[in-house]
């Protein structure tokens, strides 16, 4: 591929004590910014080498000695004890016992108790505070006239007393160090410090040409147990258990008219995971801690402004209120959003906002050891290695949107060990910079087609679900999203409102797919009986509607899918077993499903009234099905995993639910291959998804074009 001489578009992690090593690999990556990362700090050689300074601050996290006087204004958090059962008629809770000692500290005030909780789990009734006491001493809650054998729960407000990206760090890096605090901006006097502390630092960074922000204020919830045997209890990238105060509440019920409680969270243990459909009182709450992040947010970057610096937010950490797909996030005027990417999607999601910059940092981050634990640039890792992989899967997603810069987080000096490395991160910044041109000087072709996906969610969980892609494997619109991420369709992610609201007839497919009761599925939303109604008009009408798992589930009709007519196939239950089962023939749609496709069996489906075309099964049972309905189609799959031989499947199925041929132009014939073609610069550029050497053709409007021998993982160029 013919490298970019003049580099740019990249940000390094400097070092202070490696400056040699530093302004070395600014060159070689053609670097234009270094940055610090956390623990890291950069020396007067590297501030005053030319390049531009990237300063990373945590505007509620490295203030400890305020926060030691201000203890009442750490952030906060509800939490429930384990359920006990009694076998008296009282019972004693010592609150913390489950939880991380150095992570909570209980708020005993009266503000807060008054947001406590105590209930009867057998039952579902909530314990009058009659009958309970709280031990301040001793740190015990103790429930009098119980019920024998019922279980009991204390639900208590806890002070976070370790910001969990400073723990994370700490215990990944082994850092000896004064653990970090995180302090809370809903308080009047915490939010004088911080612009006071902001306008300070500004007028010590003169060499700052961009603040960038790690994130705003809160952060995912990340609750850590007691026991080593489960340390990580409670995580999810979505969810705002984190934003919760006194106050907070407070400030909400006086906005909204009516009062949250501890349960209103705790939700009988099981908290808001964003993978189930959100209620409305978590709706109301989430608008308002999204209103006021973006409130006093956009105070402080007008401070940053003010000293003519550029503001950058970093999507991950302490995200939470941000939203870079809610109609607030322009509102910020950030210059930039940065997102750490594992996979093609958050390229996406990054490349989607609505700011003038996007960035994404590249994985593997310079660390010891990744975010799943296992070794990067220690011994037994392989850091190139994983950084092709990285890199396949991202650049799939840069061919369809653009993204205006990458770069490298963590310890610059961990990469010395590692010279192949070192001469791969410049090959793909080569590469980046090359596929970054081509959209800035046209924008590259796109099929005739638009589709729409659709969950509990819709536009604000844009590209996601909750976390990076390790989080959330086991789900099925996870994995579609990559899919998604690197064809060169129009995609929409929609809501139930939506549906009902929107002409949704622009759409050519709708997909849904999930676990029954899943926000991804839809849950409760499929009760509403206009949702089936529009639904099925629009398939009739030429729409094809792709369920995937168990699309439209739910428990209480005729049917489990209530797409079932649609779909020409329903879920297998324990009401059906004395029913007889139509039998079927496998048939056969040519160049449809390429060969090595896998659909794995999720779901036991049979079908409804024998219609339905059954493509592939598994052990005698559908796994991939094809009902005409109407002018449109209900498609059916068990699963879907994305792999680069499904990813073809799951295009080509996409162009046959469109009734669009499978030789489009500017499609490869291999299917470990892709590419992408910009009309406005005349160039095709193909990428190579495999380890092996591949012989590819691709067709043009008129003739085509072969590459043959594309070396592995390896990205050509042809102007046509």
């Amino acid at each position: 591929m013919d490298s970019n001489k003049c580099g740019g578009g990249f940000t390094l992690p400097g070092e202070s004590g490696y400056e040699k090593l530093t302004l070395e690999l600014a060159e070689k990556w053609g670097a234009d910014m270094i940055r610090d990362s956390d623990g890291t700090s950069l020396s007067d050689e590297i501030l005053n080498s030319g390049y531009g300074i990237y300063s990373t601050i945590c505007i509620i996290r490295d203030h400890n000695d305020w926060a030691k006087e201000n203890t009442d204004k750490l952030q906060q958090t509800f939490l429930m004890t384990q359920p006990k059962v009694a076998t008296e008629e009282y019972i004693t809770f010592h609150l913390l016992d489950d939880f991380f000692e150095q992570q909570f500290q209980i708020n005993d005030s009266p503000e807060s108790i008054k947001y406590w909780q105590v209930f009867d789990r057998t039952t579902g009734r909530e314990i009058s505070s009659n009958f309970w006491t709280f031990e301040k001493e001793a740190g015990n809650v103790i429930v009098n006239n119980v019920t024998p054998w019922h279980r009991y729960t204390v639900s208590f407000m806890a002070y976070r007393i370790w910001e969990e990206i400073s723990m994370y760090n700490h215990t990944t890096n082994n850092w000896d160090k004064e653990h970090l605090m995180p302090i809370d901006p809903v308080h009047p006097k915490t939010q004088e410090y911080m612009i006071t502390w902001l306008k300070k630092w500004c007028d010590e960074h003169p060499a700052t040409t961009v603040v960038r922000f790690t994130s705003m204020f809160y952060n995912f919830v990340w609750m850590w147990g007691s026991s080593k045997r489960n340390r990580n209890l409670f995580t999810d990238w979505g969810s705002y258990d984190f934003t919760v105060s006194p106050l907070m509440l407070d400030n909400f019920a006086q906005k909204y008219g009516y009062k949250l409680t501890a349960e209103d969270f705790i939700n009988k243990g099981a908290f808001h995971v964003t993978h189930m459909p959100p209620s409305k009182k978590q709706l109301d709450y989430m608008d308002f801690i999204n209103e006021f992040v973006v409130t006093f947010g956009r105070k402080l970057i007008d401070i940053v402004h003010s000293y003519n610096k550029k503001a950058y937010v970093f999507y991950d950490d302490s995200w939470i209120g941000i939203e870079p797909y809610s109609n607030r996030f322009e509102d910020f005027e950030f210059d930039g959003l940065i997102k750490c990417v594992f996979s093609g999607y958050e390229v996406r999601l990054c490349a989607g906002a609505k700011v003038k910059t996007h960035e994404i940092r590249l994985h593997p981050y310079l660390f010891p050891v990744g975010l799943g634990g296992l070794p990067t640039f220690a011994p037994g890792g392989n850091p190139t290695r994983d950084a092709k992989e990285y890199w396949m899967h991202t650049r799939r997603a840069l061919l369809r949107s653009k993204i205006d810069r990458i770069g490298l987080g963590g310890y610059l000096h961990l990469v010395q060990k590692y010279p192949d490395f070192i001469d791969y991160i410049a090959k793909i910044s080569n590469e980046f910079r090359t596929i970054r041109d081509l959209h800035s000087e046209g924008e590259p072709a796109k099929l005739d087609m638009k589709i729409a996906v659709l969950h509990s969610w819709g536009k604000i969980r844009s590209w996601t679900l909750s976390g990076h892609f390790h989080e959330t494997y086991m789900n099925d619109l996870i994995h579609v999203n990559e899919g998604l991420s690197g064809f060169p369709i129009d995609v929409d992610f929609i809501d139930f409102d939506d549906l009902l609201q929107e002409d949704i007839s622009k759409y050519k497919v709708i997909i849904n797919a999930g676990i029954a009761g899943s926000a991804w599925s839809g849950g409760d939303n499929w009760n509403n009986p206009a949702i089936e109604e529009v639904l099925t008009k629009w398939v009739y009408n030429g729409g094809s509607f792709i369920g995937i798992n168990e699309p439209s589930a739910v428990e209480g009709h005729d049917t489990v899918f209530r797409m079932s007519s649609v779909l020409g196939v329903d879920k297998n239950t324990i009401e059906k077993i004395c029913h007889g089962k139509w039998t079927y023939e496998i048939e056969h749609v040519e160049r449809l499903i390429p060969n090595g496709t896998i659909i794995p069996q999720k779901c036991k489906v049979h079908l409804t009234d024998g219609k339905a075309h059954v493509l592939l099964d598994n052990n005698k049972e559908p796994v991939f099905t094809v009902n005409n309905f109407g002018k449109g189609k209900g498609i059916y799959l068990s699963s879907f995993e994305t792999n680069t031989v499904n990813n073809r499947f799951l295009l080509n199925l996409l162009l046959f639910a469109s009734d669009m041929p499978l030789d489009q132009p500017f499609l490869t014939d291999n299917i470990y291959t892709e590419c992408a073609y910009f009309p406005t610069s005349k160039k095709l550029i193909v990428i190579n998804n495999s380890s092996e050497k591949q012989s590819v053709t691709v067709k043009l409007n008129s003739g085509s074009v072969t590459i043959k021998n594309l070396a592995p993982f390896d990205t050509v160029i042809k102007k046509i």
